[in-house]
């Protein structure tokens, strides 16, 4: 069901440094396979390259990817290059180093200076000869400082080979050290409806300071890389109702209601699911669906 149309310029607008996006784009993940990371059965290869069109032609214009995006027979960077070269002028393509993957699908973590290979990498898959965006994915397991990976990225900003650097899955004091190293345009963290107290606070020192806030897994929410699943929450469904949406339409207006700075980027290889998606971006909620949605008060 998908009650609301439109394209991704319904959300508004937002500046990653010098590059103005749409503020709905598009996640590559699911690109390659039904479960991600998964090296079994891997998508249909036209679907996924007829997605990445149709997302364009809704004027989708940031795409979230990275190298460690692949499955059996298919990687989200061939699929982008193969479906979208020559790349339209306007469209922004972000990945992430740090985490990478071997032939056999084995996480390993990259040093300082092994991450300029990992970006490389990633310009030889995307066909380019820089990166618009590279977000410095930290790991899961506590870290206390990124200045090293950061600096090393920072250089290769320098170099020419990455025009704007951001974060993911960083704290409040990840952001303070990145930013005391280079600038910082974008925060990329799991959020959605029932994030806890520090993330809100986040997204708001985001906001604070310019700096985009990048939710993944807004629809998944705790399903995280197995995708949603379970028994959907009464507010939310409730919300849908009233709208003749859906709840993840639901989900990602909510996201969106959080400040001009969000920048969702729902992730599917599904086309239905595409248009439902960049259709959130016309889904207006009122105040009080919104504080019901945070847990807050009427």
């Amino acid at each position: 069901m998908t009650a609301h149309v439109g394209d991704a310029a319904a959300a508004g607008t937002w500046r990653l440094g010098d590059l103005t996006v749409n503020r709905i784009g598009l996640g590559a993940m699911r690109l390659t396979g039904d479960a991600a990371f998964d090296l079994g059965a891997p998508r249909d290869r036209a679907r996924s390259i007829s997605v990445l069109r149709r997302a364009v032609e809704l004027g989708v214009n940031h795409i979230d990817t990275a190298a460690f995006y692949f499955s059996s027979l298919r990687s989200a960077n061939e699929l982008i290059n193969t479906a979208l070269r020559p790349y339209p002028d306007e469209l922004v393509i972000a990945t992430k180093v740090w985490p990478g993957r071997d032939s056999s699908g084995e996480w390993w973590w990259a040093t300082p200076a092994q991450l300029r290979g990992q970006v490389e990498e990633n310009l030889r898959q995307l066909g380019r000869d820089h990166l618009d965006l590279v977000n410095l994915r930290i790991p899961r397991r506590p870290v206390d400082s990124i200045a090293e990976h950061f600096a090393a990225l920072a250089a290769l900003r320098d170099a020419g080979l990455i025009r704007h650097l951001g974060v993911s899955n960083a704290t409040a004091g990840h952001l303070a050290e990145a930013r005391s190293i280079a600038p910082v345009v974008c925060v990329q963290n799991a959020y959605g409806v029932g994030a806890p107290p520090e993330a809100q606070a986040l997204l708001r020192t985001c906001g604070e300071q310019s700096v985009a806030f990048v939710p993944f897994f807004t629809i998944a929410g705790e399903g995280r890389e197995a995708g949603a699943g379970g028994a959907e929450s009464a507010e939310v469904l409730a919300v849908a109702r009233a709208h003749g949406a859906t709840p993840a339409q639901v989900r990602l207006a909510w996201a969106l209601h959080q400040g001009p700075h969000v920048l969702v980027i729902p992730g599917t290889g599904d086309p239905d699911h595409l248009a439902e998606n960049v259709a959130a971006g016309s889904l207006r909620l009122s105040d009080e669906e919104v504080a019901r949605l945070s847990g807050q008060p009427r």
